[in-house]
């Protein structure tokens, strides 16, 4: 090959590669979120709730891609939530404290809210959220237990008024005698509520429960 066709071909290979490079980023998508714990319990049942203010732990948030599959922390790049701030509150960069204000669970969120692919180009379906619950334990554990367990396949959220409840997975909390809570189903994603069972009452995604002792409800998730 003379000098000519030889650089001709360099320049080829050099296009190859950038385009490569550039469709790399361009198809690397942001598929799903798990934080890390995924669940953290702050107290103890003979320590006042107040005690527990300031009790923090730091959480993470593994963003798993594709094309390539790879994990990656993203910490730093989700926008944090907490939906019960009474129970636990979390910063920009996923400081989890306890409040001291009340006790139960919280739903702690992490999401990327971008529609751009790692390459900065234009995407879709890069709108991705990961959950955690916190909990923090009933002071003396008076009061008798709710607890919301998940069956099936889809994924999804419940939260209850009062608040005390807030989860994506089973979970527990202690509330006065006689208090009626309702509870509310929300599915994730491209998942679809499925029904509630053991409530007291349900209209449509919403659970009632007059707590008078220990019960246990589910909902379903398709």
């Amino acid at each position: 090959m003379n000098r000519k066709g030889f650089r001709c071909a360099s320049v080829f290979v050099t296009v190859l590669c950038v385009i490569g490079l550039t469709r790399c980023a361009h198809e690397q998508q942001l598929t799903s979120i798990s934080v890390q714990p995924n669940t953290e319990t702050f107290g103890a049942a003979n320590v006042p709730v107040s005690a527990d203010a300031g009790l923090n732990v730091q959480l993470r948030a593994i963003g798993s891609y594709i094309h390539p599959p790879v994990f990656k922390d993203i910490t730093n790049q989700v926008t944090w939530n907490s939906n019960t701030p009474d129970v636990v509150t979390v910063t920009s960069t996923g400081l989890l404290t306890a409040a001291g204000l009340a006790c139960g669970n919280a739903l702690v969120s992490a999401t990327v809210t971008t529609n751009k692919s790692i390459g900065n180009l234009q995407s879709s379906g890069a709108i991705v959220t990961g959950y955690m619950t916190a909990n923090v334990v009933r002071f003396s554990g008076s009061g008798p237990t709710l607890t919301v367990s998940f069956v099936g396949a889809g994924s999804g959220t419940v939260t209850s008024s009062p608040s005390g409840l807030g989860c994506a997975m089973t979970c527990s909390a202690s509330f006065p005698s006689g208090t009626t809570i309702t509870l509310t189903a929300t599915p994730s994603g491209s998942s679809t509520f499925g029904s509630w069972s053991g409530c007291d009452s349900v209209s449509g995604q919403v659970c009632t429960v007059a707590l008078n002792s220990s019960r246990t409800v589910a909902v379903t998730f398709n």
